[in-house]
């Protein structure tokens, strides 16, 4: 039996964002790899120019999820002042960037993507046999977080507790499962009514089963005998959060509860 810490992603409104070019801010239906071990660092305490910490927590740890509600699409456009661009000249703070001459200052429009209703549940386990962080500790993070943790910008406060849970199970498949079905989450099923009344336990309906995503590489370990129903190439495995670097992954996408070759 393998040991993982299982714990709740959801929030009335969340951003995944995908690959940011241009003005468009656009997102995925679920969490990038990247932003759930940001949210995990937060937890920890960790600082983006803490490159050793960072890297060890991209390396070290094995990540699935289980995505119970993407959410509804929601788009949002922002406007933001901007100075031109002067050589030589770097400002420590965006009040410095500003403090120019009015008359020298741009505005730029940028549509980004939101989710609201993301309902998701994490596992996470150890991939070595001393890793930085023990799952209690993280554990222990996630119930009493240094920095306010978030689902994708800081815009974006939980809804739920991470509410983490330490369980030994076959598979995070298993686990995983194990909590959709009978975890502190059960009787909050997400499938109609508004949010408000989902967080009061008024809505309970139960349907289709969930999906499971996790690197392609453990779906053969961690994947529970689940069908693959599709695989995905994902720029989300964090490489250096400072230069805001980040590598290509195989992405699996399965159906849990039912058994299949993939």
């Amino acid at each position: 039996m393998a040991r993982f810490l299982t714990f709740a992603m959801v929030a009335p409104v969340a951003s995944f964002g995908a690959l940011a070019v241009g003005e468009r801010r656009e997102g995925w239906d679920r969490p990038a790899r990247s932003g759930v071990l940001g949210l995990v660092a937060a937890c920890l305490g960790l600082t983006r120019e803490d490159e050793a910490a960072q890297s060890a927590l991209a390396a070290q740890y094995g990540l699935a999820m289980l995505c119970h509600a993407p959410g509804e699409p929601m788009t949002d456009y922002h406007t933001t002042q901007t100075a031109p661009a002067r050589r030589g000249w770097r400002p420590a703070t965006r009040a410095e960037e500003l403090s120019g001459p009015a008359e020298g200052l741009a505005t730029i429009l940028s549509r980004r993507d939101y989710r609201t209703g993301a309902w998701h549940l994490g596992a996470l386990w150890s991939r070595v046999d001393a890793p930085r962080w023990t799952l209690e500790a993280i554990a222990a993070a996630m119930a009493a977080p240094v920095f306010t943790p978030s689902l994708g910008r800081r815009s974006c406060p939980l809804g739920l507790p991470l509410a983490p849970i330490l369980i030994s199970g076959g598979t995070a498949a298993d686990v995983l499962m194990d909590r959709h079905d009978t975890g502190p989450e059960a009787r909050l099923r997400v499938r109609s009514g508004s949010f408000r009344e989902q967080l009061a336990g008024r809505v309970r309906v139960r349907g289709a089963r969930p999906l499971l995503v996790l690197d392609t590489a453990d779906v053969a370990r961690q994947g529970g005998g689940a069908p693959v129903l599709r695989r995905e190439v994902r720029r989300d495995q964090p490489l250096s959060r400072t230069r805001w670097q980040f590598a290509l992954r195989e992405e699996a996408v399965l159906v849990p509860g039912a058994k299949g070759e993939s």
